[in-house]
């Protein structure tokens, strides 16, 4: 049997903290090695332990958790945390710098725990939890707002039909909508996703959406 997921819960309320922990602990693949209210101490804590994956909450005191993943997930970090941010619905914006400040995805706080536990497995497995319809309306909302960058360009190094499976993952689109759109299996458009996030030096898909929106090359 394989070593069960190691999580550390960082919320500043104590009645989710200990919803959290109790449905985790009752999963035989998962295991609860801290709990903490503020992001400094989970910061801490996260690099103290070496969880395989923080669920991480947004507002807390002392420091927020977009600024803490940004700690423990953020560009140029050594042996980054895999970070999920828990959040309330109302509070996207927020999301959408947590996703930039290094999250692996995101889930509402009132999700129900069968929901919770994929996400973690999901984000722990070291894929991108970010549902494409929440693509759309989440990037797409501040859109006109993320796209000035003053970085040079990596796209140029994408193929025209790389670059159209990038336009098509910033539309939110799954794989089995961009193979249905373009007409190609979704085998070949798993291969196209790894040799856009290669090219780019991106870590997934939240990212290569970022990356598309910062670009210009989405709408």
């Amino acid at each position: 049997m394989s070593a069960p997921i190691r999580v550390l819960i960082c919320d500043d309320q104590a009645l989710i903290r200990t919803g959290f922990a109790t449905i985790i602990d009752a999963q035989p693949d998962m295991e609860v090695v801290g709990e903490c209210g503020d992001g400094r101490t989970g910061v801490e804590m996260a690099r103290r332990l070496r969880p395989d994956l923080v669920v991480m909450d947004v507002r807390m005191p002392v420091l927020d958790g977009i600024k803490a993943t940004a700690q423990l997930a953020g560009a140029g970090v050594e042996d980054p945390v895999k970070v999920l941010v828990i959040t309330t619905f109302n509070l996207d914006e927020y999301v959408y710098e947590a996703l930039r400040a290094g999250a692996s995805g995101f889930l509402l706080k009132d999700a129900p725990p069968p929901q919770l536990l994929h996400g973690i497995r999901t984000v722990a497995t070291g894929s991108a939890l970010l549902a494409p319809e929440v693509t759309r309306q989440l990037v797409g909302k501040y859109a006109a707002r993320i796209r000035p960058v003053d970085e040079p360009a990596a796209d140029s190094a994408l193929t025209p039909r790389e670059l159209e499976v990038l336009r098509l993952i910033a539309d939110g689109q799954s794989n089995s909508e961009i193979a249905a759109t373009l007409v190609i299996s979704q085998e070949t458009v798993k291969t196209y996703v790894s040799r856009i996030l290669t090219k780019l030096d991106l870590r997934d898909r939240v990212q290569a959406v970022v990356y598309a929106y910062r670009r210009g090359l989405a709408t």
